[in-house]
């Protein structure tokens, strides 16, 4: 049986609990038992037929019915949640500090957390909002909001499209509120009936029955809602695509010109000057004493360029589109980029010059050469025939527990080198260790010795790039999704119908939320009037 047939004539789908058209009782609402106890209506979605409740033959029914189900939407959420909350305990592999000593997150989160980094990203919590089962797990949240929307709109809407302001006596006398009148005039049913018109009700007739209704709208709030959540998270998944969301983080250093990631080669970067100001305001002596250099400002000074490449292979032809600074929260735009001032340092280390001395008497030069710290050669040869090979270069020198030499970062902050010294006519190399404060002779046999003659420093910006095309994603998702707050919460969807039946007036009255204000509605109507106010029957839910 695909259809079941009231007694109006009405034939209603299969699962319906409540005539589509007289509002009769089909199934689940029956009388308690043959004293007159009784329960009253559920109106939920008017008593029409969800697909998830009727249907549970196939694959595609149990599916429905599964993520049809508000647990199953809560459980998917409280997931989500607990997976975030975890993402957040150790740093993301994205955000793993640029000097950290090693990047590798494989050694960089046991090295710097222990036991609990270890497992963290062996269980792949280091790479969480990009994970595969972590873009599923939204996506089901997704699947169930459009299920569980689906499932409970359309069968709403189906109802209270067709509302008939005539109902069935046992529909009214299982509403909240309820009354039965007798002696009531025409004239009194339209007074009662203009007065609902002045307090905005939609009034509908129909052989003398009425229905007053306003604030339907309001039984949408939570599908808007469901709509905004759906539009953020499909920004959420998009913004995990580089064509939505890209960001990278560049060192550049004083005076060089380097690609900007993300833009294939089209945009260039030069920085003019790095700006690093501290505060020396007398009123914050006190402070200063006890906390130390407090920076105040931050600033790249910089240019962009776009380049040109006339034809395939040849060098580009930058050509400069735009000259200006960047500073801490106040970020520079070109084209879809923005760049953000978002790390520096200081001090750096750009070249150093050696020169070639006499162990034992300093003034003896014999030559200097100069290595470019961020691209040094391995070989240098002066013209006396002296010939320098760089057989370990440390660009941040530092000891291991173990006491062995190694460097802590890739940049030139505390160079060392062990140097291969060919003096002329000589295949046996004299090795030296040289670094800052640092000369040490590997053998105790050398008759030469490289000293730091002289250095240069710089400073290096470091400059977030990236561009977010999901923002206005998210921000129309949020918008919809206060709308549909605002469209639940502060409007009531009310009903009120008035039949006569036999002789007596029939008045009935239900509503979403706000009892207290409809049943002061109705009072206001019927004031002056034979028509008997209603009695909330609340407590006839207790006999269920």
């Amino acid at each position: 049986m695909k259809e079941i047939k009231c007694e109006c004539g009405h034939v209603n789908p299969i699962g319906t609990v409540l005539c589509e058209s007289c509002g009769k009782p089909i199934e689940g609402n029956q009388h308690i038992d043959g004293n007159d106890k009784k329960r009253l209506l559920n109106m939920r979605y008017d008593g029409t037929a969800r697909r998830s409740q009727t249907f549970n033959k196939t694959f595609i029914d149990k599916v429905w019915a599964f993520f049809s189900s508000v647990k199953v939407g809560v459980w998917l959420i409280v997931l989500a949640l607990i997976a975030s909350i975890l993402g957040t305990i150790f740093p993301q592999e994205q955000y793993i500090p640029i000097n950290a000593p090693n990047r590798d997150p494989a050694v960089f989160y046991e090295a710097q957390y222990g036991i609990f980094g270890l497992i963290y990203y062996q269980l792949g919590f280091h790479n969480l909002y990009s994970s595969v089962w972590y873009m599923i797990l939204i996506a089901l949240i997704g699947v169930s909001l459009v299920i569980c929307s689906l499932d409970r709109f359309l069968p709403l809407y189906k109802a209270l499209k067709i509302q008939k302001p005539k109902k069935h006596k046992t529909f009214l006398s299982r509403q909240r509120l309820y009354s039965e009148s007798e002696n009531v005039t025409d004239e009194e049913l339209k007074l009662v009936k203009e007065r609902l018109a002045k307090m905005r009700y939609d009034i509908t007739e129909e052989n003398g029955n009425l229905l007053a209704e306003k604030g339907r709208f309001s039984r949408w709030g939570p599908y808007v809602n469901h709509i905004g959540l759906i539009i953020i998270l499909i920004a959420a998944i998009l913004r995990m695509t580089p064509i939505f969301y890209f960001e990278e983080y560049v060192w550049v250093r004083e005076g060089e010109t380097t690609v900007i990631p993300g833009t294939d080669g089209e945009y260039y970067i030069e920085n003019i000057d790095f700006i690093f100001d501290v505060h020396d305001d007398e009123k914050f002596a006190e402070a200063l004493e006890k906390e130390g250099m407090v920076p105040s400002n931050y600033q790249t000074d910089l240019i962009v360029y776009r380049a040109d490449t006339p034809l395939p292979g040849a060098e580009p032809e930058l050509k400069p589109i735009l000259e200006d600074s960047v500073q801490m929260n106040k970020p520079l735009e070109f084209d879809k980029f923005t760049i953000y001032q978002s790390g520096y340092q200081l001090n750096e280390f750009s070249s150093m010059t050696f020169a070639i001395q006499e162990k034992d008497n300093e003034e003896n030069d014999f030559g200097s050469f100069t290595i470019d710290l961020t691209n040094p050669e391995s070989e240098y040869e002066l013209d006396n025939g002296f010939r320098v090979v760089i057989d370990q270069y440390y660009p941040d020198y530092y000891l291991d527990e173990n006491g062995v030499p190694a460097s802590e970062t890739n940049y030139p902050r505390n160079p060392a080198f062990v140097f291969l010294v060919y003096p002329p006519d000589e295949n046996a190399p004299e090795i030296s260790f040289v670094g800052i404060g640092r000369n040490v002779d590997a053998t105790g046999e050398n008759n030469y010795k490289l000293g730091i003659q002289d250095f240069d420093m710089r400073d290096v910006s470091g400059l977030s790039v990236k561009y977010d095309r999901s923002l206005p994603f998210f921000g129309i998702g949020a918008a919809i999704f206060m709308i549909g707050v605002i469209q639940g919460m502060y409007w009531q969807h009310r009903r009120i119908w008035i039949n006569p039946n036999n002789g007596k007036v029939l008045l009935a009255a239900h509503t979403n939320k706000n009892w207290f204000g409809i049943k002061k509605e109705i009072e206001i109507a019927i004031k002056d009037t034979n028509i008997t106010m209603v009695e909330d029957q609340q407590e006839l839910d207790k006999s269920s």
